[in-house]
């Protein structure tokens, strides 16, 4: 069975690129709503015990110790409830959260169990559940089901610029059109990734320090970032560059989706969030991203205007990281992780998680979140009650051989 390898230059030309469906959900304008569904998938694997740590777990401090975030300290994270706290970076998603337009998946993972990053983006992106031989993604056959209400603009085509290669979760037989910032990632080269390969197998230090390097210059170039600091400090205007991407992509992705004559479901993707070293998820690489991340949650929020109300964002990643912190400062590949959901649409204010729990005995292979939610059911609840794709077709043809995986009730107000 082959695998659908994407290259360095995939990756990165579809980074930023909003991909959006052109048309209106019928079964749903029928009911009177006008729904929008934006799925972002942050590529590189998110530290989920970092975004929404469990300070209520007696054992968080003992894994992550001073790296850990709790309700204290100098840089203290934002209670959720009683056992759970955002990440400081994040206001603007915690205020979502106490308004009721922000939810929570806590120890959720896809049915994938290895680490490699493509493999993992392949079982993400295709809805299978293992890496195989497959054309087309969750979300564009989901597209494919849905019977057209309408165009929503017969000029669609002039008001979006033609991208460059999509990624998999939007390719597949439905109509997809494609915006690109003006600012878009330098792409890389195919050497680079036989490079990394090469060190993977003859030395593996050296591979994730130059993987954790491919992942920071992709960010660096998105925001055309040159500047070099010393130490592990941030490149002075670093965090704004990357904050400003990451806002005018999402951003301008919501005017789309926002317009009467606009698209109604779409996909971003964003790249760097590999952390093997020096991860600095209070006041580092980490955090700098999960504060551009939320910038573009406010600013999804503010170019929605009306339309955010009908508005869902789903913010999802291809697996975790390790529970503990490794000997550079970061984390290596993990298994659970998060996925956070914003939008007025939703019945929010809640963390959602059966918690495994911290201990030794209670970790993936004694090294990562359990997953206890499999993301399949997220994503099917949000599919089916939001955008009326049928639940049959979705254990079928969107998620195939997915029968037993039931759509997540309850999501949505």
């Amino acid at each position: 069975m082959s695998l659908h390898v994407p290259t360095r230059r995939e990756l990165l030309l579809a980074s930023g690129t909003l991909f959006a469906w052109a048309y209106m959900p019928k079964l749903a304008q029928a009911e009177g709503r006008d729904p929008r569904l934006l799925a972002i998938v942050l590529r590189g694997a998110l530290d989920g015990l970092a975004v929404v740590a469990p300070v209520g777990d007696p054992n968080w401090v003992k894994l992550r110790g001073h790296k850990a975030p709790t309700l204290g300290g100098d840089t203290p994270a934002l209670a959720l409830d009683s056992m759970f706290a955002l990440n400081p970076a994040m206001p603007n998603l915690h205020r979502l959260y106490k308004a009721g337009a922000a939810t929570i998946v806590h120890a959720a993972a896809t049915p994938y169990r290895e680490r490699s990053h493509f493999d993992g983006q392949d079982v993400l992106e295709s809805g299978l559940a293992r890496p195989g031989a497959v054309s087309s993604g969750w979300l564009n056959r989901a597209l494919a089901t849905l019977a057209p209400a309408e165009r929503a603009n017969p000029r669609a085509r002039n008001a979006f610029a033609v991208g460059p290669i999509a990624p998999l979760v939007v390719r597949g037989a439905a109509p997809v059109l494609s915006w690109t910032p003006p600012r878009l990632p330098s792409a890389g080269d195919d050497t680079a990734m036989r490079l990394l390969d090469l060190y993977r197998h003859t030395d593996p230090a050296l591979a994730k320090a130059f993987e954790e390097r491919m992942g920071l210059t992709a960010i660096a170039r998105a925001g055309g970032m040159n500047q070099r600091t010393p130490g592990n400090a941030q490149p002075r205007g670093a965090a704004k560059a990357v904050r400003n991407y990451f806002e005018q992509s999402a951003g301008t992705a919501a005017k789309f989706l926002a317009r009467a004559d606009g698209p109604r479901i779409g996909a971003l993707a964003f790249d760097g969030w590999d952390t093997h070293a020096n991860e600095g998820a209070l006041d580092g690489r980490l955090a700098a991203l999960l504060g551009a991340l939320d910038g573009a949650i406010a600013a999804i929020e503010t170019n929605m205007g009306d339309a955010w109300r009908e508005t869902v964002v789903a913010i999802i990643t291809e697996f975790g990281r390790t529970a503990r912190i490794n000997g550079t400062e970061g984390t290596d590949h993990g298994t659970g992780t998060v996925a956070i959901l914003v939008g007025g649409a939703l019945k929010g204010g809640r963390v959602v998680a059966d918690w495994p729990g911290l201990r030794d005995a209670d970790l993936h292979e004694n090294r990562d979140l359990k997953p206890t939610t499999d993301l399949r059911a997220v994503l099917k609840g949000l599919l089916h009650d939001h955008v009326r794709v049928n639940e049959a077709v979705l254990a079928s043809r969107v998620f195939p051989d997915s029968m037993a995986v039931k759509p997540m009730a309850g999501l949505l107000a």
